[in-house]
């Protein structure tokens, strides 16, 4: 698979050369006569390598896995200078990999409202109250993470609300998904919306009876509103993107697939890793939306390219919005609104020239779409992006696949396209997904297990900050779904449930697969990279209610200990 990171914008930043703190995933001759440098013994290993699936020690060095398989022969390799350590019988498995989330979205959230968790929209109300009354005149109020289906009344709230207790500072919070916010009136103001704004492409200005906004904007509406918030600096968004890596880290997670990046952000990483200050892996794909995609294309991938801590992967684009939006785009309508079937947020025929214009310049293409229409359409494009130029070895993705029409499911494995899904996604929508497609197409919910048994490889994600960072508790959706406090009894629609090997082959080396890196990551192999997560329990025999709340013990990055809890016994 011809894969590579472009030269984006020469100005800004050419990343296959200044991203110089990164391995190739073909091992150099260094690479493979590297002194053994640690060892970790009496441990069970789960490799995901199907010829060794069980070891009791992994020897590294160069950054690499030198050795995989008994302790004795490990310990009696290890050189004076080799670290060892005992595992005390915990569990090794491949570092845990996100392959889906927005990484940087999550970091520069952690300095705005937290707003998941409050059952009213009162509560909310609360938290913006506290931060206005100690905020300057005129300073942006910003948050994120309501839900009104967690709400009694679950209906979207009104802008009205959030003007009495912040009359005299713009306010934007968004929604969980990211696909659906409230702006404040003072906001709309500066925006110049009102009950004049036509919808833009791909959004939409929610309005009241009286023909005025609501101030509810959903998908590319939120834009008009979120282009007037202040930027951050590059110097706060760095110290929050190095906050976010150990807490990533601490969540037993070695990197992550960074869905929609731009040259800023692109920048950004370099000078993290260029100064040693980011010990994380980033897989990105640029935003299709960037007004430079067409030079990142121009520049073209490269072979071999650096996919140690930064690569660019591919290309990302949206095809509708969120079904607690009611903005995914449905082939019927919405059960609970009815005339309402989504947004469709790109036009399919400038997808479709987008999309031949990536693969042509051999970029892998992730696209996000949630319902069946949505899914339709881009398996649609695929099918003749695919058509018209064969045999390149790309595997496309779509992003979240929740909603699909059975006579679709076979699609994705015959078109050889990746359906990339957030198990976690599926234990929080349960209580409501049947209010908003209705029993008969409940079939193609969250169909793991259909999937899979099409032929599918489903690489695992949480899709964060929409969801929680922590890989546990999507594993724990994948084998149970089942909500923390087990319910539904036997899970939501259980016949399409995965095993505990099934969840976490999703977040090692089916990660690694959906991103081409399964020569170099996403297992437990003498040659791949050294990353691994140590758990304090045995996730394979775990019973699955245990699962949330086993503890990582340690994380390992190119065989060095990037994480330790508090009390590890090394």
């Amino acid at each position: 698979m011809r894969r590579g990171i472009a030269a984006i914008a020469a100005s800004v930043l050419v990343v296959s050369v200044a991203i110089h703190a990164v391995q190739g995933d073909v091992m150099t001759g260094e690479q493979r006569d590297a002194v053994m440098t640690a060892v970790f013994y009496n441990g069970r290993i789960y490799t995901m390598d199907g010829g060794n699936p069980v070891a009791e020690a992994v020897a590294v060095g160069g950054g690499r896995i030198i050795f995989v398989g008994g302790a004795d022969e490990a310990l009696a390799a290890a050189g004076p200078e080799a670290v060892k350590y005992d595992l005390h019988g915990m569990t090794v498995i491949p570092g845990l990999v996100d392959a889906h989330a927005h990484f940087v979205g999550y970091a520069v959230g952690r300095a705005a409202l937290d707003l998941t968790g409050p059952v009213s929209f009162g509560q909310v109300i609360d938290l913006v109250a506290a931060e206005a009354a100690a905020a300057d005149r005129d300073r942006w109020v910003t948050g994120r993470g309501w839900d009104q289906n967690d709400w009694e009344k679950k209906d979207f709230p009104h802008r009205r609300d959030l003007d009495a207790v912040s009359p005299d500072n713009p306010g934007l919070l968004t929604r969980v998904c990211g696909h659906a916010a409230i702006a404040n009136s003072k906001a709309l103001e500066a925006a110049g919306v009102g009950r004049d704004t036509p919808d833009p492409d791909g959004g939409r200005i929610e309005k009241d009876t009286d023909g005025e906004p609501t101030g509810i904007l959903l998908d590319e509406a939120i834009s008009l509103v979120r282009d007037l918030v202040p930027a951050l600096t590059p110097e706060k968004k760095k110290k929050l993107m190095i906050s976010a890596a150990h807490a990533c880290l601490a969540a037993g997670l070695t990197g992550t697939h960074e869905m929609g990046i731009g040259s800023e952000t692109a920048g950004i990483y370099r000078e993290l890793y260029e100064a040693g200050e980011f010990p994380f892996r980033i897989t990105a794909y640029y935003d299709g939306d960037a007004d430079d995609l067409d030079s990142v294309l121009t520049a073209g991938p490269v072979e071999d390219f650096a996919a140690g801590m930064f690569s660019l992967a591919g290309v990302k684009f949206y095809g509708d919005g969120s079904l607690g939006a009611r903005s995914a785009a449905l082939l019927e309508d919405y059960s609970d609104d009815p005339g309402n079937r989504g947004i469709i947020v790109t036009d399919p025929g400038l997808l479709y020239e987008k999309m031949l214009a990536c693969h042509r310049s051999g970029f892998q293409i992730a696209t996000h779409a949630i319902g069946d229409r949505a899914n339709r359409i881009v398996l649609d494009i695929y099918e003749k992006v695919l058509g018209e130029e064969p045999g390149s070895g790309l595997r496309h993705r779509i992003e979240h696949a929740q909603i699909l029409s059975p006579e679709d499911i076979g699609r994705f494995a015959s078109l050889g396209v990746i359906p990339s899904m957030q198990f976690i996604h599926c234990t929080s929508d349960m209580p409501w997904v049947g209010d908003r497609i209705g029993d008969d197409r409940v079939e193609g919910a969250y169909a793991w297990r259909s999937l899979k048994d099409a032929g599918s490889r489903i690489p695992g994600g949480s899709d964060y900050p929409v969801e929680s960072i922590d890989p546990l508790l999507g594993i724990y959706a994948a084998v149970t779904r089942q909500d923390l406090d087990g319910r539904p009894v036997g899970g939501w629609t259980p016949d399409q449930r995965l095993s505990i090997e099934e969840a976490v082959r999703a977040y090692t080396l089916d990660a690694a697969w959906a991103a081409g890196q399964e020569e170099g990551r996403g297992s437990i192999e003498k040659g791949k990279l050294a990353d691994l997560t140590i758990l304090g329990s045995d996730l394979m025999k775990s019973e699955p209610g245990d699962i949330p709340g086993i503890e990582v013990i340690a994380t390992v990055l190119a065989g060095k200990i990037e994480y330790r809890a508090d009390g590890a016994p090394f």
